[in-house]
């Protein structure tokens, strides 16, 4: 993490997680555990969470992003959301490509990309998920996939446009399985996913974005995986559910 060039950022997944009322009691005991964060700290939510988390967060220093976003303004898409719409709740940043959505809900480089340009040019910060299956790491295409997902999903995204987005490596091997990419298997898929930007963008560009780890990290591992060298904070998942546990990941992302 190198924070004399770009932001560490810390964000809760919540995925399919917390009613309206149950948002507003986790986000007010998280409050106090991670005000003066140096770091910019994210809760990304279920749409039906959005507004109450949009109030319990007022004043503090908790943003609050969505899971997902469509990339038309409006139209006959029964389910979902518009940016723009976000962007009226209060949404700040949101979520993209998480490998979920690939695996379960037919996501592909191409739609991650358009809902990344939809997200950006409606003013959202766009955290674009991208990650190799076991399988494919197995086979040495590690490198090669992150850096194409990478590149797909940002086509046609201005170095301006850029500087409103964030990658999260999060390898799907690592995800809600409990198995965690060791430190070093983490700053390396990180430094795969900058190599590419460098490639598109060149490389003083690349060193200014922020990129996420997102593979189960949690309090007991936060803190060696943010000191890895490309390692700008976490996409946090189940340990983003419990107020002490994510502040303990805050904390170490803010040292």
């Amino acid at each position: 993490m190198n924070k004399q060039v770009r932001k560490a950022v810390i964000a809760g997944n919540w995925k399919m997680n917390k009613t309206p009322a149950e948002t507003t009691a986790l986000i007010n005991e998280m409050k106090p555990l991670v005000a003066g964060a140096d770091c910019d700290v994210v809760l990304c939510v279920p749409y039906v969470d959005i507004a109450a988390a949009v109030e319990a967060a007022k004043g503090s220093n908790i943003k609050i992003g969505a899971e997902n976003v469509h990339f038309k303004a409006s139209g006959a898409y029964t389910g979902e959301v518009s940016a723009e719409m976000l962007t009226a709740c209060g949404v700040e940043y949101v979520v993209i490509g998480h490998s979920e959505r690939r695996q379960y809900f037919g996501e592909t480089d191409q739609t991650v990309n358009l809902r990344t340009l939809a997200a950006v040019n409606a003013g959202l910060k766009a955290i674009v998920c991208v990650g190799e299956t076991l399988e494919q790491r197995e086979l040495g295409y590690t490198e090669t996939l992150l850096k194409y997902q990478t590149k797909m999903a940002l086509t046609n995204v201005s170095k301006e446009q850029l500087e409103n987005i964030i990658i999260a490596y999060e390898p799907v091997w690592a995800i809600g399985t409990g198995v965690t990419a060791t430190a070093e298997q983490a700053n390396e898929g990180n430094g795969f996913v900058r190599a590419a930007i460098a490639e598109v963008y060149g490389k003083d560009v690349a060193e200014t974005v922020t990129v996420q780890y997102g593979g189960s990290m949690n309090a007991a591992n936060a803190e060696e995986l943010v000191a890895q060298e490309h390692v700008d904070g976490g996409l946090i998942g189940g340990a983003s559910l419990k107020a002490n546990d994510f502040s303990v990941i805050v904390k170490a992302a803010s040292k």
